[in-house]
């Protein structure tokens, strides 16, 4: 059967709040759990008044004493925003507290609009070209591989399983040369999907991780009872996503009826550009679109996005994708 795994930013709903996000997190994560995905990870953004997971080790801490058998990680660390030191602190931290469960994600880009970098007080564009030296950085402080000069303590010999994030070919081609695993963001960039996944395979280099390569694709799943349930649930995603691209970033507004049909040619466009890598309907119809996903790419995982304005249709969501999985 195939694995499934969650991709949660941690929404923040209109009429609601951080705390309200973080405690519906907890709650997301263990409704995952329960029925059975493998991973549930948490993505770094910052500056978005709608998503509340920039202190991504710090919701992670908070969800693993949620859960107790699922694995957690991000999905991911934007490590340009970072120094190597202190992630393996953190996340060598987060293996200490949740042991063999841990992932880290790492991502090139700076999970938010250029103004970060001020509030940072970074060079995001120079840090991101010394990105695989971070990447080879932060491994060796894990795992010891490369003597350096000061070890992490929490850190060093941590059983944490790094991957690589990506929606490009640069990221596929990092990935295969240090041997990680590579999860691509197909969800909201799909156009470079088949390109970076032929590379990570073809250049793939065996490692002490990972003697094969392995995918996991992204892709928004929301399932309800019947079709048009589930479409109107995806409006909210929907229109917090035009908004985003309209430069109105803002939490996740209440779902609205044959929201699509209302949009103008070029926002339907631009939404429609995402379903390659979108299952939104009932059982069968997730069935069938995540099974088409899976012989384009043949991921070794799914890892499903989407966010509901209800908390508990999302609860449902995952409990009935998983029920069409193991169906199929």
């Amino acid at each position: 059967m195939m694995e499934l795994s969650v991709l949660d930013l941690v929404p923040v709903r209109e009429g609601s709040g951080v705390s309200e996000a973080l405690e519906d997190a907890g709650k997301l994560a263990k409704a995952a759990e329960n029925a059975g995905y493998k991973r549930f990870w948490v993505a770094e953004h910052h500056g978005s008044p709608g998503i509340a997971g920039g202190a991504t080790s710090v919701v992670l801490a908070h969800i693993g004493h949620c859960t107790s058998t699922i694995r957690i990680g991000s999905g991911g660390v934007m490590l340009p925003n970072h120094n190597p030191f202190v992630i393996a602190e953190q996340f060598g931290t987060l293996d200490s507290l949740f042991p063999g469960r841990i992932d880290l994600g790492l991502g090139r880009a700076p999970g938010a609009a250029g103004i970060l970098a001020q509030a940072l007080r970074k060079d995001l564009h120079r840090a991101a070209e010394f990105f695989p030296q971070d990447v080879v950085e932060l491994r060796a402080l894990l795992t010891g591989d490369i003597d350096l000069p000061i070890r992490a303590t929490p850190g060093l010999g941590a059983d944490i399983q790094l991957w690589m994030l990506g929606s490009s070919l640069f990221g596929a081609q990092l990935a295969a040369r240090l041997g990680l695993p590579y999860a691509f963001a197909s969800h909201f960039a799909p156009d470079h999907l088949d390109a970076a996944l032929t590379t990570y395979r073809q250049q793939f280099q065996p490692s002490d991780a990972l003697d094969k390569p392995h995918v996991m694709a992204a892709m928004t799943v929301i399932c309800a009872d019947d079709d048009r349930e589930a479409e109107t649930l995806a409006s909210s995603q929907d229109r917090s996503f035009v908004a985003l691209r309209s430069g109105d970033p803002g939490k996740l507004p209440p779902p609205v009826p044959d929201y699509r049909a209302s949009l103008p040619h070029g926002a339907q466009a631009m939404l429609e550009r995402l379903s390659v890598a979108r299952a939104v309907g009932s059982v069968q119809t997730v069935r069938e679109r995540i099974g088409r996903f899976v012989d384009r790419t043949q991921a070794d995982e799914i890892v499903v996005s989407g966010a509901t304005y209800d908390p508990a249709a999302r609860r449902r969501s995952l409990e009935l994708t998983m029920e069409a999985i193991r169906a199929g």
